[in-house]
């Protein structure tokens, strides 16, 4: 009986010592607001107003799963598992159209993490998503995703089947390096991607810079070349030009704090080199000579510029503003493509977990299908949009 309670308590020593050693933490975002836009498409070809409740306006609602264990030596194992959902329908969001079901859309990734560093292996954003807070992501989120950040990769871009290594804090620097498998039998460049970034953070000054390349292929490790539909002709398309550049970004961005007031700028250039006309045919998007095919997915090249500003009244009050302006060239198109965002708003934290926001946008398009400010595409070259919503974090 002895032994027994002995063998017991030597038992329940081990299981509390193991369980110290390591940690898993339930996290997430719920965040939806009341959206109207001006100028929406109708079903019968006319223009109007549209009204909706809408998820995930600054940040996606999500909830995650994140955890450490202490292998001894200051080297720890590490994952973070994070899905996406829409609060406002309460439905898991989508999927790549090559996969069946992307339960863990938003992250999916294990390593380890040390003095060294952190290696990370599985779905995950490029260094661009970690800089976009010297951007207008940091304060707007998604309201300013359609103006451009959507395209270069600022709102943070998956990347499937990818190694990912971050140095520790070097005096203020921070390094990053990302390589993504094509996963392609006898050809190793196809569908393959790489990344390279860094930020310097010295008091108020942050400073950010970030390149990331992709390839066609069947199975492109960048998520923003797999076609929103699995039909056969684009299923076809993502093995045309197989190990070919399809996408290069370039991000440079800067953001200082003077006083209560944080003032950033960016710039980034895009370049799709596949994108000529034969290849947008070839999917039945029609004749670029109208402008109902231009949209900034399908462009050659786009410039994107960006200025903003974050004012706290008060610890828990914050002005915003922001303005995005976007340049774009289409293959056979000899005119310059141009959209603009000005983007204001406001952000009252009733605690450090729970916010109120209310943000309007007015957007300008020329020689470019106006994406629209949120959920849908303007029906004209301009459109307004004003949102209030409420964002919870636990």
């Amino acid at each position: 009986m002895k032994k027994s309670l002995l063998a017991l308590a030597v038992l329940g020593a081990f299981a509390g010592a193991a369980q110290a050693q390591s940690s898993v933490t339930i996290y997430g975002i719920v965040d939806t607001g009341v959206v109207y836009q001006s100028k929406v498409a109708t079903a019968n070809g006319g223009t109007g107003s549209k009204f909706g409740l809408n998820s995930g306006i600054i940040q996606g609602s999500r909830i995650g799963f994140k955890g450490a264990e202490d292998l001894g030596g200051g080297l720890s194992a590490v994952f973070n598992l994070e899905a996406g959902f829409s609060n406002d329908t309460g439905g898991l969001q989508g999927s790549d159209a090559t996969t069946g079901s992307n339960l863990f859309r938003r992250k999916s990734v294990v390593g380890l993490a040390g003095n060294f560093g952190t290696v990370l292996l599985g779905r995950q954003t490029d260094f661009a998503d970690t800089i976009s807070a010297y951007t207008a992501v940091q304060d707007f989120g998604g309201w300013v995703n359609n103006s451009g950040s959507g395209l270069d990769r600022l709102q943070g871009t998956r990347t499937n089947n990818s190694i990912s290594y971050t140095t520790t804090n070097l005096s203020g620097f921070t390094g990053n390096l990302m390589y993504g498998f094509g996963e392609t039998a006898g050809q190793t460049s196809a569908g393959q991607s790489f990344g390279v970034g860094g930020k310097y953070d010295n008091g108020p000054l942050g400073l950010g810079i970030n390149y990331y390349q992709s390839k066609a292929g069947s199975t492109p490790s960048d998520v923003s070349l797999i076609p929103a539909t699995s039909t056969t002709a684009s299923v076809n398309t993502l093995s045309a030009n197989a190990g070919s550049s399809a996408q290069k970004v370039l991000n440079v961005a800067a953001s200082y704090q003077f006083g209560p007031a944080r003032v950033y700028g960016n710039y980034s250039r895009v370049k799709q080199d596949l994108n000529t006309q034969a290849n947008l045919t070839a999917i039945g998007v029609g004749s670029l000579t109208t402008v109902t095919n231009r949209t900034l997915a399908r462009s050659n090249k786009a410039d994107i510029y960006e200025i903003g500003t974050a004012y706290s009244l008060t610890p828990s009050l914050k002005l915003l503003a922001a303005v995005d302006h976007t340049r774009a060239t289409f293959d056979g198109v000899d005119n310059k493509a141009k959209l603009t965002q000005v983007s204001l708003g406001t952000d009252y934290w009733l605690s450090k977990r729970t916010d109120l926001y209310a943000f309007l946008a007015y957007t300008k398009a020329s020689d470019l299908v106006n994406p629209g400010v949120s959920d849908s595409t303007g029906n004209d070259g301009n459109q307004g949009a004003v949102a209030v919503g409420i964002r919870h974090k636990f």
